[in-house]
């Protein structure tokens, strides 16, 4: 059982940590509290799919119109879970229409997810308080990109505490073999998709914020899907570069109205539903450094420095 001391003004506070108390409970939490798993829209708990043994426990869609598999267990798990899972994702491969029927009965769902339902991508998380570390080595081998993650709760009066972790694998000397289906959003996908031109304007942008983020020492990721490139800690975007068409692109950061006022910052559009700020770019003429305020506030907020959560 490990221990969580919160320093709050001049008091040390010792949390003990508090397991859920069933795996209902666990999904509850997760379920209820979305912003865990970053952009992944949560459709529905329990899921049955036809005639197969067992259901998933949650099923999403993410950001680049992935369904994902979530299944949950509320205690330590290893690579013999990897059986079970791999059968939800092949009744999700093969009967698409049932999660489309799912989607498209939810009230709230993102504007920008385009979901190829004829030949869905697939993607399996699998959720426990703690992971064997070896399952890393059995997830890199099959046909379906998995993240295992792990959560965690402390309890302090009223208030809860979850961590979440990531697994990441070791980079290893022997090669592995490449992930069936595992798109590469790379300059041959975007300039078979957008603008040639286009393409290599955006792709100098992303090189212009990467030198920004390496010089303040940020520890963000790049990460490239269909639609745009997020700069990214484990689930959580801090902000992005987003396709607005075939040929234009803007920076997205998610900032309150309030914040955009304090920076003295205007933006082209104004997501009123997701407090979203739209900046087009205009290549060549946009400047990169104009914009360090923003990325300085979005990486604050991201971090927990202010009440602003991306």
């Amino acid at each position: 059982m490990a221990n969580l001391f919160w320093r709050k003004k001049d008091k040390i506070i010792s949390l003990l940590e508090s397991p859920f108390k069933s795996e209902e409970e666990f999904e509850k939490t997760v379920f209820g509290t979305p912003e865990l798993l970053g952009e992944i829209t949560l459709i529905k708990r329990q899921i049955r799919g036809g005639n197969k043994n067992g259901i998933p426990d949650i099923i999403g869609i993410d950001t680049d119109g992935a369904i994902c598999i979530l299944e949950m267990k509320n205690k330590s798990v290893d690579s013999s879970i990897i059986p079970q899972v791999l059968e939800y994702a092949i009744w999700a491969e093969t009967n698409p229409d049932s999660i489309k029927s799912l989607w498209l009965e939810l009230n709230e769902k993102p504007e920008d997810v385009e979901i190829n339902w004829e030949n869905p991508e697939i993607r399996i998380l699998i959720i426990a308080p703690s992971i064997l570390r070896s399952t890393l080595e059995f997830v890199e081998r099959i046909n379906y990109p998995v993240d295992l993650v792990e959560i965690k709760r402390w309890i302090e009066e009223e208030n809860q505490i979850l961590m979440v972790n990531k697994l990441e694998a070791e980079i290893k000397n022997y090669r592995i073999r490449p992930v069936k289906g595992l798109r590469e959003y790379d300059e041959t996908y975007y300039k078979s998709k957008r603008n040639k031109k286009s393409v290599d304007y955006f792709l100098q942008y992303v090189s212009d914020v990467e030198k920004i983020i390496n010089a303040k020492g940020w520890n963000l990721d790049t990460k490239f899907n269909a639609h745009q490139c997020a700069f990214k800690s484990g689930f959580f975007n801090a902000f992005r570069i987003q396709w607005l068409g075939t040929k234009s692109f803007g920076f997205l950061f998610k900032i309150s109205k309030a914040d955009l006022r304090r920076l003295n910052f205007k933006p082209t559009r104004y997501d009123e539903e997701n407090n979203r700020a739209i900046f087009t770019i205009e290549p060549g003429k946009t400047k990169v450094k104009y914009f360090i305020p923003l990325f300085e506030h979005s990486y604050k907020a991201l971090s927990g420095n202010i009440k602003e959560a991306i």
